[in-house]
């Protein structure tokens, strides 16, 4: 994976709301810039209820996530973080996962883009709800986190795992299944975002989902034409916005997104999506 040039590095950081870059590639730094991206750039599939193609290139991701001031599904945020992540210095490979549907199965193979950074942080920015902070490879324990606790753990062998896998975990419910030995390329995820895409399996193609972390560490989410807000010390509202001008203006003001017709949802809601809040 190349880095950006310099005016992209700097663009990305501005998009990020950081004022310059790190002194250094550190596991502080890192934090930190896991933390903004997750309050700044939403995790959304508008595009595939826009009729808009997922393009996963380097070009597309950064015009996408910096330029337009988009948001996007796994493969486009932590695709774009990973190339911000290495034109500051950071060592980081693109790790595919299959997540755990509510049967207790993993999901297709590419499913899921995760990061391993500097060969021991899992940095993942691009799955909704879940850890506010890079998760610690190397520890066998809990973590605490701001989103929920964490377990990495070896995952069973057998027809669902091979040797060298990692489950997450959060609050004790598998998260996804994390192949760890074969780091891939960005390109390896294609199929798997043109599934996500198109499919009625998948829970992407039920309905449109925007949705970030909150500056007090909160979340608020545009689901359809319903706007939840979970603050961090309060209780969960919800809000049915009647009119098509109130979901693109709520789309503005809460993620700063401008859209000029609403997503439609390709495939009628049958369950909740289970990713993305």
């Amino acid at each position: 994976m190349e880095p950006l040039d310099d005016a992209r590095t700097d663009a990305y950081l501005r998009r990020l709301g950081v004022a310059s870059r790190p002194g250094r590639a550190s596991a502080e730094a890192l934090r930190e810039l896991h933390l903004r991206h997750l309050k700044t750039v939403p995790f959304e599939n508008l595009a595939i209820h826009l009729g808009e193609e997922i393009v996963l290139t380097r070009d597309a991701l950064f015009g996408k996530l910096v330029t337009a001031g988009r948001g996007g599904i796994c493969y486009e945020l932590n695709g774009g973080f990973a190339e911000l992540l290495v034109s500051l210095g950071y060592r980081v490979e693109l790790l595919q996962a299959r997540v755990y549907g509510k049967d207790g199965a993993p999901g297709i193979p590419y499913d899921h883009l995760a990061l391993r950074v500097d060969g021991r942080w899992l940095a993942d920015v691009g799955f909704g709800e879940h850890s506010a902070y890079p998760l610690d490879l190397d520890e066998p324990g809990e973590q605490k986190d701001p989103g929920g606790v964490f377990l990495v753990r070896p995952a069973g062998e057998g027809a669902d795992g091979t040797e060298g896998d990692l489950d997450v975990l959060r609050d004790g419910v598998p998260a996804y299944r994390l192949e760890a030995r074969r780091p891939r390329v960005l390109a390896d995820f294609r199929t798997g975002a043109w599934w996500h895409a198109t499919s009625p399996e998948s829970g992407f193609t039920r309905g449109p989902v925007c949705s970030r972390i909150t500056e007090d560490g909160g979340r608020i989410t545009l689901r359809d034409h319903t706007l939840i807000a979970t603050p961090a010390d309060g209780d969960r509202t919800e809000e049915e916005l009647a009119t098509e001008g109130e979901v693109l203006a709520a789309y503005r003001a809460r993620f700063g997104i401008a859209l000029d017709r609403l997503p439609v949802a390709l495939h009628p809601r049958s369950q909740e999506v289970e990713q993305g809040a």
